[in-house]
């Protein structure tokens, strides 16, 4: 378990702050946004050298319903429909309330971010995503989890908003159910009291401690961790020793098209846009429709925890608006053939079964494995990429109230000043790796970052105007 722990707090604080964000990733950054923009006082504290978290791993895409981007590209959507998705993709498994409050607040919080700090999203419409009935996930230009964290950060820096990098909390001191502040750790192993009036824990979830994933989801142990190694779990912890009520801990995201010894994510367009996986014998193996969530363990479960995505050079056109695409490809991940036959040879792939699998790739209607097809057929030139299953990033948490983000405790009140967003808190994906809808990471970082930051305890939360 990750090294953190519970204190009565000490006499005095080497300095105090109103609001102190633990985490500077997507969801501490929207947090420090909109609790600054709501006149309070603000310091976030980051582990790192510099803000990334597992959002900079990401496409940094963002689902949002019925926002000015789709309506200016034609899209009709609601929240109401989102949330229908999201609990379809969950079956049913998520609290109602929360799916509730993360769908109807997306389409603001994007919309906010765009106007008052001119971050340039736009809507994907050359594809969609598994589960989403509407296009609705939302990105800026370069679609890359970093752009997105570098444009965060610059709005707070031209706000002078207060980032300390290099500081892990390792300490919450608590009286009761108040929480009064925290102790960090520095590079040199000196520590600072920070003393506050609440507490945002935006420190994402416990992808990066193996002990718990060995704990609460050991079907996917033993998958790479493509997440970020500061995901060590202390929210959980911290909650547990306060008392709070933890939800679906066994729930995660995993991705089975990682290249492969590379280590890049493949976009799930090379599948939904009409390729397949392939194993080693050169055959299908699953429905691939399902979701790239449930792709970690189908791939797993291949012989050495490995297959192959076969598309084509029309896909690969698609695929190019994603960076992470174009740097598998600088790096040889993407192979190339200009019929089956060379891609299998250039694959190692058997080519006979490798012609069989495309050959059987109905044009429409549904094929053996119930994935339904009516889209273009693959047609030379051929690609493919040697990919994995990977542990993307946790999706219980800490339970919160929708309305404030702050912790439910174990005896059914909540706690009055201590939040949990992002990945510290539950999200919307059920209660194992199936219920994720792609996307679900984010609109929870934003979203409950966004709600948590509005919060005041004198007065209700609310919209910034």
């Amino acid at each position: 378990m990750a090294s953190v722990d519970i204190a009565a707090p000490p006499s005095g604080f080497d300095f105090d702050v109103e609001t102190l964000i633990i985490g500077s990733g997507a969801c501490g950054m929207v947090a420090a946004l909109a609790a600054h923009e709501a006149g309070q006082d603000v310091l976030l504290v980051e582990a790192d050298a510099v803000p990334a978290g597992s959002t900079a791993l990401s496409a940094g895409l963002i689902p949002a319903a019925d926002t000015v981007f789709q309506r200016a590209a034609g899209i009709e959507d609601s929240p109401t429909l989102f949330a229908a998705d999201i609990q379809a993709k969950a079956q049913g498994e998520n609290d109602p309330a929360l799916v509730s409050a993360m769908a109807g607040k997306a389409a603001h919080v994007l919309e906010w971010l765009a106007q008052e700090h001119g971050l340039p999203f736009s809507v994907v419409t050359d594809f969609d995503y598994p589960g989403h009935s509407r296009r609705r996930m939302h990105g800026l230009p370069g679609r890359s989890g970093q752009e997105l964290i570098n444009a965060l950060r610059a709005r707070l820096e031209a706000l002078e908003i207060p980032l300390i990098c290099n500081r892990r909390a390792n300490r919450l001191y608590a009286n009761g159910n108040h929480i009064c502040g925290a102790q960090v750790t520095l590079p040199d192993a000196s520590t600072e009291t920070i003393g506050c009036a609440r507490v945002i824990l935006a420190c994402n979830g416990f992808g990066g401690n193996r002990e718990m994933v060995a704990e609460y989801m050991s079907e996917i142990n033993k998958a790479v961790w493509f997440g970020h190694d500061g995901n060590r779990g202390e929210a959980v912890v911290w909650g547990l020793a306060l008392g709070a009520e933890t939800r679906h801990l066994g729930a995660y995201q995993g991705h089975g098209n990682v290249a492969h010894p590379h280590g890049i994510l493949v976009t799930w367009a090379t599948i939904t846009e009409g390729g397949v996986q392939v194993n080693s014998a050169g055959q299908r193996f699953w429905n691939e429709a399902q979701g790239y969530s449930e792709a970690a363990r189908a791939v797993l479960s291949q012989p050495d925890g490995v297959a192959w995505v076969i598309f084509d050079s029309r896909i690969a056109a698609i695929a190019r608006q994603f960076e992470d695409f174009k740097t598998a490809e600088k790096q040889g991940a993407v192979i190339m053939g200009h019929s089956v036959d060379e891609l299998a040879k250039r694959t190692d792939l058997p080519a006979p079964a490798l012609q069989k699998t495309i050959a059987d790739i109905p044009v429409e209607g549904s094929d053996v494995f119930g994935r339904v097809w009516g889209g273009q057929p693959l047609t030379a030139p051929f690609c493919a990429v040697k990919v994995t299953g990977a542990l993307f990033h946790t999706q219980g948490g800490l339970a919160t109230d929708p309305d404030t983000a702050l912790v439910r405790n174990n005896k059914g009140g909540i706690f009055e000043n201590l939040h949990a967003a992002g990945g510290a808190a539950c999200g919307v994906s059920g209660s194992g790796d199936s219920g994720y809808l792609s996307g679900n990471g984010l609109l929870a970082a934003v979203t409950l970052g966004y709600i948590a930051g509005t919060y005041r305890g004198d007065a209700e939360p609310g919209i910034l105007t």
